[in-house]
């Protein structure tokens, strides 16, 4: 059976340069079936068909003179909706799957604020996530993390001798079959904290293979929820996977 690397044959399939087609892959937006596609130049048989899924439009939930909050979708990186907003400064990013509230500051003296309030860790920051097993009660997680880089890509662990302080409170919401929807508020920022903390205490969130889930989805499940910043408090709606999962 003939073959072709996957974003040649991408490209081919969709009319579109091959460099678009592997920024569609690594972006994880292309399927075949149920199966994401995740490595730009695999070997794959030339009559396979793909799927791409399409990112939703990013939605306004607040704006005045000082900050701009929008809701981002999953699959797009932070510093993507930074270039597509003229005039205003990135104050946090996300996890490209990661969906929910960002924060743009519009007026420089307010902005370096905000940055301050960041760095002081003054600002409250709550989630929402759907993890793997049951979680039937509240729990505080204290535990260090440090964080490494491998051929350019970001990957912390629980290191209680060279990590940084990192702490996250979770909080059961909702228990379908053998996964849970849980409440997370994180009291520090640190690469991936979130996925880390779940993940050593035996939850990872769904769809998230890097840090151990076991169950295939098309994103991680994990929505910033909202943010309260020097007198703001703002709520991003959950989207459609959050609020219910399958």
């Amino acid at each position: 059976m003939a073959t072709e690397k996957a974003y040649k044959l991408l490209a081919l399939q969709k009319g579109i340069s091959n460099n678009k087609a592997k920024e569609l892959i690594d972006k994880g937006l292309v399927y075949v079936g149920d199966q994401k596609v995740k490595i730009a130049r695999a070997e794959i048989a030339d009559d396979t068909k793909f799927r791409v899924e399409k990112l939703e439009d990013i939605k306004v939930i607040f704006e005045d003179d000082y900050i701009l909050a929008i809701n981002k979708p999953a699959f797009m990186d932070s510093y993507d909706v930074q270039d597509n907003i003229f005039g205003a400064t990135l104050l946090h990013r996300l996890d490209r799957e990661t969906s929910g509230i960002l924060l743009f500051g519009k007026d420089e003296a307010w902005t370096a604020k905000a940055i301050e309030a960041f760095r002081q860790r003054q600002v409250e920051k709550e989630y929402v996530a759907w993890v793997e097993g049951v979680v039937y009660e509240e729990k505080d997680i204290d535990m260090p993390i440090s964080t490494h880089k491998h051929n350019g890509k970001a990957f912390s662990k629980v290191d209680p001798n060279k990590g940084k302080p990192a702490r996250t409170r979770i909080k059961p919401l909702e228990i379908q079959g053998k996964k849970s929807k849980i409440d997370i508020e994180i009291g520090t920022g640190r690469t991936h904290q979130i996925r880390v903390h779940l993940a050593h205490i035996g939850h990872p969130v769904v769809g998230d293979e890097f840090y151990g889930s076991r169950t295939k989805s098309k994103r991680i499940l994990l929505h910033a929820k909202r943010i309260a910043i020097l007198g703001y408090d703002l709520e991003a709606p959950e989207p459609a996977d959050i609020q219910k999962y399958k």
